[in-house]
C-alpha cells in the first residue's frame, strides 16, 4: 500500500472529553479544545451529563472542532472500564441511545455528530472479539453511512468496519504503550501510560512517519494511521497535546478535523 509522503500527510488529533465524574475532572477541556481537531464526547453512560455535553459542544463549535459520540457500557461506577457481557441487541441499543442523546443536544447548536468512537472496556473488548466488533460496525453503519467510525488501528474493529466498507479513521494512542500483539498495555501494568510529553511527541511522530506502531519492546507493526488520540483523563494531557501538535506541525504534517480529511471528501 502506498502512503503520502511526510510533507503532505494529513493527520487528525482527537481527545476524549466531557468526562466529568468522580473519577475525572473536565477542567482542562476548554484548553484541550483549543489544541485538538476532534472531540469524542462522553454521553452520560460512563461519565458526563447533559450540562457537560452542552458545554463541550459549544466550545467545540467555537474552536472549529468536529464532534463525535463516545459511547460506553452503562457503568459510571467504573468509568466504563469494567468488562460487561451483553447481547447483540443490548449492544445495539447502547450505541444508538448514546448517539441520539448527543445528536439531540448538538442539533440545538446547529452542529452534528460526525463520528463515533467507543470507550473503555467496550472498545477494548471489540478490539479482540470480531463478533462484538461486527455488532458495533453494523449498528453504526445503520445509524448513518455518513458517520466516521474511529477505531484503533490493526484491531478487529478495523477489520469488521472494512468488511462493511465504512468510513473509518484508524487511530493510535499518544499516551499509551503497546504490546507486541498490537494491543494496548493493560492499565494494571506500571508501563501502560506515557506521561512525559517529550517521550509522547517522539512516540507519535515516529509512528505517524513510519505508519507503524511502536511496541514497548521496540518491535514495529505496520499499520494505517489517520488520527492520534490524547486521553483527556491523563494528568499531563494538556502538555502532551501541545507538544504533539507543535511537533507534528513542525514536521510539515497537516492537522485536520475528521470530517474534513481528504479521504472522507472523495
Amino acid at each position: 500500500m502506498l502512503y503520502l509522503t511526510i510533507n503532505t500527510m494529513e493527520i487528525n488529533i482527537n481527545c476524549d472529553l466531557g468526562e466529568k465524574s468522580k473519577h475525572h475532572s473536565n477542567k482542562y477541556d476548554p484548553d484541550l479544545l483549543e489544541i485538538v481537531n476532534s472531540a469524542n464526547i462522553a454521553c452520560g453512560f460512563h461519565a458526563g451529563d447533559e450540562e457537560t455535553m452542552n458545554q463541550t459542544i459549544q466550545i467545540s463549535k467555537k474552536n472549529g472542532v468536529s464532534i463525535g459520540a463516545h459511547p460506553s457500557f452503562n457503568d459510571p461506577e467504573n468509568f466504563g472500564r469494567k468488562r460487561i457481557n451483553l447481547s447483540s441487541s443490548e449492544i445495539r441499543k447502547l450505541i444508538i441511545d448514546q448517539y441520539e442523546i448527543l445528536q439531540n443536544i448538538a442539533i440545538k447548536y446547529e452542529e452534528t455528530v460526525s463520528h463515533i468512537k467507543p470507550h473503555g472496556a467496550l472498545n477494548n473488548m471489540a478490539c479482540e472479539d470480531i463478533e462484538l466488533a461486527t455488532v458495533l460496525a453494523k449498528t453504526i453503519n445503520e445509524i448513518s453511512k455518513d458517520l466516521i467510525y474511529l477505531v484503533p488501528t490493526g484491531s478487529k474493529m478495523e477489520i469488521a468496519a472494512k468488511k462493511l466498507d465504512m468510513r473509518i479513521a484508524c487511530e493510535i494512542f499518544a499516551d499509551r504503550n503497546y504490546e507486541d500483539d498490537g494491543n494496548l498495555v493493560s492499565r494494571k501494568k506500571p508501563n501502560a501510560l506515557i506521561t512525559d510529553p517529550e517521550i509522547a511527541k517522539k512516540h507519535v511522530l515516529a509512528m505517524v512517519r513510519n505508519q507503524a506502531l511502536n511496541c514497548h519492546s521496540g518491535k514495529q507493526i505496520p499499520c494505517e494511521i489517520d488520527s492520534v488520540c490524547i486521553h483527556g483523563d491523563n494528568i499531563s494531557s494538556l502538555a502532551t497535546a501541545k507538544s504533539i501538535k507543535d511537533n507534528l506541525l513542525k514536521n510539515g504534517i497537516k492537522l485536520t478535523k475528521l470530517n474534513k480529511m481528504e479521504k472522507f471528501l472523495k
